[in-house]
């Protein structure tokens, strides 16, 4: 029997809870009239520049900003975030990451198909029971929202950024990969930022824009020094504890809380999602 090594699991669940802090932060601000390229923006921009100084850069890590993998990765971020920002506007949190676990099914399968990494039926077959959960959380057809199928499409990218992670973790420092990508996503989105820069700010913007930004990017550096030790088809199924952060920070912050069919897909989702990550501490 083999056990899952315990710092780099705890700090994908850590990675979870930082990342729905920072979307937290985002929903605060685009509930408030803020556009989500603005604050998609704000947060590569902002995380850049506290990160830059302790990133160690060096001249001979500046090909690495050239280089097509890590463009990808940072593509797939910028989307899917500007995705998730755009879905919390509308939606509430637990429910745009319920439709947000579309992701580990898609990074699960990814890095089965791109990385050759082993796929079991009994794992495969929880992840689309998970699947099944998604469903109930999006209520796919004419029921369905704009904003779910932004959270939908989301993950979707998400699940893909996943992939792209555990393909380049190590190859290149975490610091360096979480720098490229907030470097690169600000530039991106610097010129959209230009255009639709809001003429006044609203409340809570003092504190919700550096949450926003510090606390994705302690996340998604979180998530690349697990992703060196830990495959991404273990990685996936530890992603599901962004359910439990997504509920409790939604109802205590927005006062939200699902509706009880979004609230049976979630249970599913959790766990079809820990029953992954049991199969996944025995190897199976």
């Amino acid at each position: 029997m083999r056990d899952l090594p315990p710092f780099p699991a705890l700090m994908v669940v850590l990675a979870m809870a930082c990342i729905v802090l920072g979307d937290t932060g985002g929903k605060t601000m685009t509930a408030q009239g803020i556009s989500p390229y603005f604050a998609a923006w704000g947060r590569f921009a902002l995380a850049a520049v506290a990160l830059a100084p302790f990133a160690g850069l060096r001249r001979a890590d500046l090909p690495a900003f050239g280089d097509w993998r890590v463009l990808l990765r940072t593509g797939l971020v910028v989307a899917g975030i500007t995705a998730i920002l755009t879905a919390l506007r509308t939606e509430p949190i637990a429910n745009v990451f319920g439709a947000f676990f579309v992701g580990p099914v898609v990074a699960y399968f990814g890095s089965a198909l791109l990385l050759k990494e082993r796929v079991t039926l009994i794992r495969a077959l929880l992840l689309l029971v998970g699947f099944g959960g998604v469903l109930l959380v999006v209520k796919p057809g004419f029921g369905m929202s704009f904003g779910m199928a932004m959270a939908l499409l989301a993950g979707t990218f998400y699940g893909s950024y996943l992939v792209a992670t555990r393909l380049i973790a190590g190859v290149y420092r975490p610091r360096l990969l979480l720098l490229s990508q907030l470097a690169i996503g600000a530039v991106v989105l610097t010129p959209l930022a230009a255009v639709i820069w809001p003429a006044t700010l609203p409340p809570g913007f003092a504190w919700a824009f550096p949450l926003s930004a510090i606390g994705s990017a302690m996340g998604n550096y979180l998530l690349l020094i697990a992703s060196r030790s830990l495959p991404a088809n273990v990685v996936a199924p530890l992603v599901y504890s962004q359910i439990l952060w997504a509920m409790v920070l939604g109802f205590a912050v927005f006062g939200d809380w699902p509706d009880s069919l979004a609230l049976a897909g979630l249970v599913i989702i959790l766990i079809s999602g820990l029953l992954g990550l049991r199969l996944a501490g025995r190897g199976r």
